[in-house]
């Protein structure tokens, strides 16, 4: 199924991001819907990769079930035939919203992302190898890439509407979101991981570091948002190939990244839009990877039947 199947949705759109569609059901309820577009290096490609966003979608459906004792959420429905049955004027809808569309509670979206490092990478290690801090807090000196923080270290980021999120201090969050609402998030971002991060292991599967979003709802319930332990808000790294010193293979678009680094250290791409034609190999790669991060996750493959 192409993305355009969602275009006409008898639903006003409120916002089209990178990868999903939000629309506006009533004052309570929104409806988001998962494209199968991809992004690498803050660059929409062309192409679609098949089943991102079901993966996406059933991934954080699952997660949401798994954490429900731990965190209040903003889930309603993720199958079709229930969204249909609380929407009808979906109904004619059903096969576009099968798999990639979450029927939401509506909150107020704090302005910050809450993210737990259980490992040093990405943003994190960058940083640290110029400074020697995270987010100009100073780390213990002497680390590698890729090696396991003890506790987990809560790493809150700037919520970018374009380009890169920007770490920020507990302090900054504080400013932005009050001290007490801080401290909540904080908790709830460390329950959340460290409960992902049990179940994945036992799948054989690191969670390096993940990123959450909250909101307040209008009962005034805190809850967990958005999409929850994927591939796309989080590392994953197979735990029987992890070696610290360097950077570790994952489950999610790495095919693709790869593929574009060699485009531009070969002076064919500038990394800047339009990007260049992916091959027919690379986007079925990347299609196997998220299918084979939610097998392992859930211990199941993704009923594709449907979709």
């Amino acid at each position: 199924m192409t993305t355009a199947a969602v275009d006409h949705l008898p639903l006003p759109l409120l916002r089209s991001g990178k990868v999903r569609e939000v629309y506006e059901v009533d004052a309570g309820r929104l409806l988001l819907v998962a494209s199968d577009r991809v992004s690498a290096f803050d660059v929409i490609m062309r192409e679609r990769v098949p089943y991102k966003g079901a993966v996406l979608t059933q991934i954080t459906a699952w997660w949401l079930q798994q954490l429900e004792s731990e965190v209040p959420h903003h889930m309603l429905a993720s199958t079709a035939d229930d969204i249909v049955a609380a929407v009808p004027s979906l109904g004619a809808h059903r096969s576009a919203l099968a798999g990639r569309a979450m029927l939401c509670r509506r909150t107020t979206v704090f302005p910050v992302e809450c993210v737990v490092r259980g490992y040093l990478s990405g943003s994190a290690w960058k940083e640290y190898k110029q400074t020697g801090t995270l987010a100009g807090e100073p780390l213990p000196p002497g680390l590698r890439e890729s090696d396991r923080f003890d506790p987990p270290r809560f790493s809150p980021a700037t919520k970018a509407e374009t380009g890169h999120d920007e770490n920020i201090s507990v302090s900054a969050m504080q400013s932005v979101v009050g001290t007490d609402v801080a401290t909540m998030l904080e908790s709830l971002s460390r329950r959340i991981y460290e409960r992902g991060r049990d179940i994945a292991a036992a799948r054989g599967i690191i969670i390096a570091d993940s990123k959450f979003e909250f909101g307040r709802d209008a009962e005034g319930t805190i809850r967990l948002i958005d999409e929850v332990l994927t591939p796309d808000s989080s590392r994953f790294w197979p735990a029987d190939r992890h070696a610290p010193g360097g950077p570790q293979p994952s489950f999610d678009k790495q095919p693709l990244r790869d593929y574009l680094d060699a485009e531009r250290r070969a002076g064919r791409w500038n990394g800047e839009a339009p990007p260049p034609t992916l091959p027919d190999g690379v986007v079925a790669e990347t299609s196997a990877r998220y299918l084979d991060a939610y097998r392992r996750i859930t211990g199941a493959p993704l009923d594709l039947s449907d979709l």
